[in-house]
């Protein structure tokens, strides 16, 4: 959770616990209230030789509608950055707390074997600092995918929305092994930094 509290200090003095049109004076009374979230929009672009390492080995991922990506090249880099729609959620500042929704996900194809993996309806925990998702569509199955830092994160606040950037994204021990084990391979490791994230959140 602590990595999470310099978008609370900031979100808190830029006054993004102000609801809707007339929710100024209460918000500023009230300044534990949560915030609902109405819209945004969450990115994850691969890291230098992430997207490469994939397609070398016959794996390509490939965004779920309503998700969608594009393959950035840059620097003599290729990358590929991934968009998913937020539908949702709830915010608490104080303390820190809370969830966002999204819609869309990730499907993995090994081109070779035909073995593939989905994770869908993505969520991030305030609470414990990572993102979760359902496995192949499976309700039961919501695992947690990605661990979230913002040690390195660029933050910009408005009265009704906040961008955070730069925001590091690394790789579970769970996840790993489920995309190793689903799709036979061996490239994916614990803590393996698959790139960062970006997430605009309207309130």
């Amino acid at each position: 959770m602590r990595v999470f509290r310099r978008l609370a200090v900031i979100a808190t003095s830029a006054g993004l616990l102000l609801g809707p049109a007339a929710g100024i004076a209460s918000a500023a009374a009230h300044p534990a209230a949560p915030v609902h979230l109405r819209s945004g929009t969450t990115t994850v672009t691969t890291g230098s030789g992430i997207a490469v390492a994939l397609l070398k080995n016959g794996i390509v991922p490939v965004a779920t509608r309503p998700g969608r990506e594009v393959v950035k090249y840059r620097h003599g880099q290729v990358g590929v950055k991934f968009a998913f729609p937020v539908t949702g959620g709830k915010v608490s500042l104080s303390p820190l707390g809370g969830f966002i929704t999204h819609s869309g996900g990730i499907l993995f194809i090994d081109l070779r074997t035909g073995k593939k993996i989905r994770v869908s309806d993505f969520v991030i925990s305030l609470t414990h600092a990572n993102l979760t998702g359902i496995v192949n569509g499976n309700p039961r199955q919501r695992v947690a995918l990605f661990n979230l830092s913002l040690a390195h994160a660029a933050l910009n606040a408005g009265p009704h929305s906040v961008r955070a950037s730069g925001i590091g994204v690394s790789l579970t021990k769970t996840a790993a092994s489920a995309l190793d084990t689903a799709l036979g391979t061996s490239l994916f490791s614990p803590g393996l930094k698959l790139g960062t994230a970006a997430t605009v959140l309207r309130f």
